[in-house]
């Protein structure tokens, strides 16, 4: 198994995408911008570039991650990793994972697998941190709704992409 980055560079355009859609007009613009306390007005100015191409790195980041979550495969492979030959393809090691994989490398490889651990992620992971966060900023239920939302929401279909298509 070898990471994939093309899976990872596609799904790390999802979050760019789902806060045109979620932040946006079709949405939750006008909660998140009252939650927020901004205006139209302050939202201007700010260089879009860097923060566009600094949340697409970010998200790539995330998108690699859960290539090691959303395939189960990674996590055989990892164990075996510290026996002797298997980086170098050779050994038992080695051999037993190649007819592992011939056996099972397809499973669980859907998408709809991969969403169901983004959602994991987004419950266990982004929910926590999102909620402790908010209690110290002082920030509303609401205010943790709607961005945990995108985050869970955003995070299932980095998962499904991910699973899906890296092979």
């Amino acid at each position: 198994m070898e990471f994939n980055i093309l899976s990872s560079a596609i799904a790390a355009l999802v979050p760019l995408f789902m806060g045109f859609i979620w932040y946006g007009p079709l949405l939750f613009e006008k909660a998140w911008m009252k939650e927020m306390g901004f205006t139209k007005e302050s939202l201007k100015g700010g260089n879009m570039a860097v923060i566009f191409i600094l949340s697409y790195a970010l998200s790539f980041i995330m998108a690699a991650f859960l290539q090691t979550l959303v395939i189960h495969q990674f996590g055989v492979q990892s164990v075996l990793m510290g026996e002797p030959g298997f980086t170098e393809k050779t050994g038992d090691a080695f051999i037993y994972f190649q007819e592992f994989m011939n056996t099972y490398g397809d499973r669980f490889r859907t998408f709809g697998h991969g969403a169901l651990h983004g959602v994991l992620v987004g419950f266990l992971i982004a929910l926590p941190i999102m909620g402790t966060n908010a209690m110290f900023e002082r920030k509303s239920f609401k205010y943790v709704l709607i961005n945990t939302g995108y985050w869970i929401v955003t995070l299932a279909l980095m998962g499904g992409i991910v699973c899906q298509t890296s092979f």
